[in-house]
């Protein structure tokens, strides 16, 4: 099985594992030259507070999910790290569940692999992932990637 695309799932907590996830979308994707799809999902409140924020005119013209996330910091710092790897990328933005949004955007993508990323948990909590990555490792069409922060 060809390895073409790849969806790396980045969240509102992202921001302290940004460099483990681009390491790890730049180590499957580059040598396979598959396209990762930078995929943010914002839950409704998230997405009028991201269109307010980013000063978004939504009188003139119609806003898309993809349009907000590609302008989410998040997303240009990753974006940027994948073109100094020469690896493709695009932007997919949801609104929804989590989850079932990063599911979906898999879905849509027809992605090979997910990569999602996670947070250290308390030694009762490690028995279970986050509710948003145990929900994509439970229901993804492809194979997940979990990726947590580095702790130092």
């Amino acid at each position: 099985m060809a390895l073409e695309t790849v969806v790396l799932a980045v969240g509102p907590g992202d921001a302290d594992r940004i460099d483990r996830l681009a390491e790890e979308a730049v180590d499957i994707a580059g040598p396979s030259g598959a396209t990762v799809v930078l995929g943010h999902v914002f839950t409704d409140d998230e997405y009028a507070e991201s269109l307010d924020r980013l000063g978004f005119d939504t009188v003139a013209s119609e806003v898309s999910p993809n349009d907000v996330a590609d302008r989410h910091a998040t997303i240009r710092e990753l974006a940027e790290r994948l073109d100094d790897a020469g690896v493709d990328h695009a932007v997919g933005g949801a609104v929804g569940d989590h989850g079932d949004s990063i599911v979906g955007l898999a879905e849509e993508s027809d992605a090979d692999l997910v990569i999602v990323g996670g947070r250290q948990r308390s030694p009762t909590g490690k028995a279970v992932f986050g509710s948003t990555a145990q929900k994509v490792m439970l229901s993804a069409p492809c194979p997940v990637t979990f990726v947590r922060a580095d702790t130092k």
